[in-house]
């Protein structure tokens, strides 16, 4: 099992902790992570985009010369797509971009992003992370303890509204619960912070 070094929101360490293999030691797909990164993303998008068709231009009921005489193409309507005003031939429509994976891919994405942030070294294990109250300068100090300068994932076990409420004005820095744990977040971040107790709860999901 690996064993990694737990740090306290001071940056001193304060003890070890081994992690379970099935959870921190797995084999990193890449096909697998590129395809719950897509399926997230996918997901998220609105597939709001409409257009109109000639059928739901509004106008173009009257036939705009007599079909033959005038030496002009014939026409039967100013509502077709080869019209300026005209409508559009194939375009986009309300639609959900959403797709699933299986229940275990989506667990191995998972433990595969947890598995390679942790050889590469970015991931780091702190104790509780408790402030007296919301601030800011709370969340910077415990980062500049951390030596953490970059884009930071603080993952704790439960809803906390100190901590989220002290990083959520941080440019990079986000706070998610072990519950919501997903590949994006912890792909695009570059170093990951997770309680002690977050380890807990994910390895009791995921092991």
């Amino acid at each position: 099992m690996p064993k990694v070094a737990v740090y306290n929101i001071a940056g001193e360490q304060t003890g070890e902790l081994e992690l379970n293999d099935n959870v921190f030691n797995v084999e990193v797909l890449d096909a697998v992570l590129h395809q719950a990164v897509m399926m997230q993303q996918a997901n998220q998008r609105q597939g709001n985009a409409s257009t109109k068709t000639r059928g739901f231009v509004r106008g173009g009921g009257r036939k705009p010369w007599k079909q033959k005489g005038t030496g002009r193409a014939r026409s039967g309507s100013t509502r077709s797509p080869i019209w300026v005003g005209g409508g559009t031939v194939f375009g986009p429509h309300p639609r959900s971009y959403a797709f699933s994976m299986p229940k275990k891919a989506r667990r191995l994405a998972i433990k595969g992003a947890l598995t390679a942030k942790l050889q590469d070294g970015e991931l780091t294990v702190l104790e509780e992370i408790e402030f007296a109250e919301p601030k800011t300068q709370n969340a910077v100090a415990m980062l500049k303890n951390l030596k953490s300068e970059k884009k930071s994932l603080i993952i704790t076990a439960d809803q906390n509204d100190n901590v989220e409420k002290s990083s959520r004005n941080i440019p990079g820095v986000k706070t998610i619960t072990s519950m919501g744990l997903n590949v994006v977040d912890l792909l695009y971040h570059d170093k990951v912070f997770v309680t002690k107790s977050a380890v807990a709860k994910i390895e009791e999901v995921l092991a």
